[in-house]
């Protein structure tokens, strides 16, 4: 941190900070209150139920199936097994090219290479962030005249936030090209009043430690599809079939959520509603606070839904604002709080260097210029405050 950074930051801790200057995290777990997560975990230890598959899992099935407003779904070890083995399905051939949203996690776009197939990263829209539906159909229609349409498009609710899922899905209806919403950050959240991960021919849910609610891993593949889920069952089982001994007809995974898992998982989504409403609380507190500096400006809300805000994400432009989003990091970073760029585009990142990609100037801008701030469910209102103060000493 420079010397004129360092002596801006001199606002002092609040009492509580002072008094536990414990790290903060970016967004950390945050079991119930109720104990429910350590209940169900027990009945696992108590029916010796430990290994993947069981009760729990059924049950996780059934009861998110029914509160996500989604007809099936599927347990899995992780949202990266999720969308892998939806990809599985499509039956990709080694080429075939898969477009995917560039402003995401790896992980939207490693199971395409699992296939042997070959991403073309979408840029962001500016106005969402998330997948440009206006770049994306100018791509189908030039695939489309050269007679090379892509086998899928992976489409990513970005931070909490859907896609703006109606032109995404009439363009891509148009060519008959299969969609996949990878809806991990985006648990809770509505496109015009239906759940995110109900659109296209599969949704994916991650239950990692930084989501909003974890089973210490996970993930979860819903669709309306009961054959497609019933195939990904038995494909993330190793494929297995049925016979008293181990008969194998094709590859398969072992991918298969854990009974121990799923019931930390079914313990959190009893608290599901609370942790949506906190998250849009610790946003809006954010905003009320920071919003006026010049120079931030808050992920935009599109008008369309209703973000989850699992991370409060900022755009800084250090001309106006005095500094840079990498030194109000470095500078969060001094008082042992975490916060972080938003995600790396895919088109930047050297793993998959020589891929094309279409546009890509808006994931940049904002690589270059984002931040996400602690946005844990358990923050308190003293802690938001250390936060906020420390981010307003540094505007110039």
């Amino acid at each position: 941190m420079s010397e004129v950074m360092a002596r801006k930051v001199s606002r002092p801790m609040p009492a509580a900070a002072q008094e536990s200057h414990e790290r903060i995290y970016l967004s950390p777990p945050h079991m119930s209150e109720e104990g429910f997560e350590r209940a169900f975990v027990q009945e696992a230890f108590d029916s010796n139920w430990i290994a993947p598959i069981g009760p729990h899992v059924n049950e996780l099935e059934k009861e998110f199936a029914r509160q996500n407003g989604s007809l099936h779904a599927a347990a899995l070890s992780t949202g990266t097994a999720a969308l892998h083995l939806a990809l599985r399905m499509l039956d990709l051939k080694p080429g075939e090219e898969v477009f995917c949203s560039s402003l995401t996690f790896c992980a939207s776009a490693n199971p395409i290479i699992y296939e042997g197939a070959a991403p073309v990263f979408i840029d962001a829209d500016a106005r969402t962030w998330n997948m440009d539906a206006n770049l994306l159909a100018a791509e189908l229609k030039r695939c489309a005249r050269i007679n090379r349409l892509p086998r899928a498009v992976i489409v990513v609710d970005l931070y909490g936030q859907s896609a703006d899922w109606d032109p995404i899905l009439d363009v891509c209806n148009s060519y008959a090209v299969p969609v996949l919403e990878d809806a991990a950050e985006a648990l809770g959240a509505t496109y015009r009043g239906v759940r995110t991960g109900n659109f296209g021919y599969a949704g994916v849910f991650s239950f990692n430690g930084n989501k909003i609610i974890t089973g210490s891993g996970g993930g979860l593949l819903v669709s309306a599809n009961e054959e497609l889920i019933t195939k990904v069952r038995n494909l993330s089982t190793q494929a297995r079939m049925p016979a008293p001994y181990y008969q194998h007809e094709e590859i398969g995974y072992n991918y298969r959520m854990s009974n121990v898992v799923a019931g930390i998982v079914r313990g959190q989504l009893r608290v599901l509603p609370q942790r949506l409403a906190r998250k849009r609380e610790i946003f809006a507190w954010y905003r009320a606070r920071l919003e006026s500096l010049p120079g931030v400006r808050f992920m935009p809300e599109a008008d369309f839904g209703a973000s989850n805000h699992w991370l409060t994400c900022i755009q800084v432009d250090p001309h106006r604002f005095g500094v840079s989003a990498e030194e109000i990091r470095l500078a969060l970073e001094t008082y042992n709080i975490e916060s972080r760029p938003l995600w790396k585009p895919l088109h930047l990142q050297p793993v998959f260097a020589g891929c094309r990609s279409v546009g890509g100037a808006v994931s940049e801008q904002l690589f270059d210029q984002g931040l996400c701030l602690p946005s844990g469910t358990a923050l308190t209102e003293d802690q938001l405050d250390w936060i906020a103060s420390i981010v307003e000493s540094l505007h110039k």
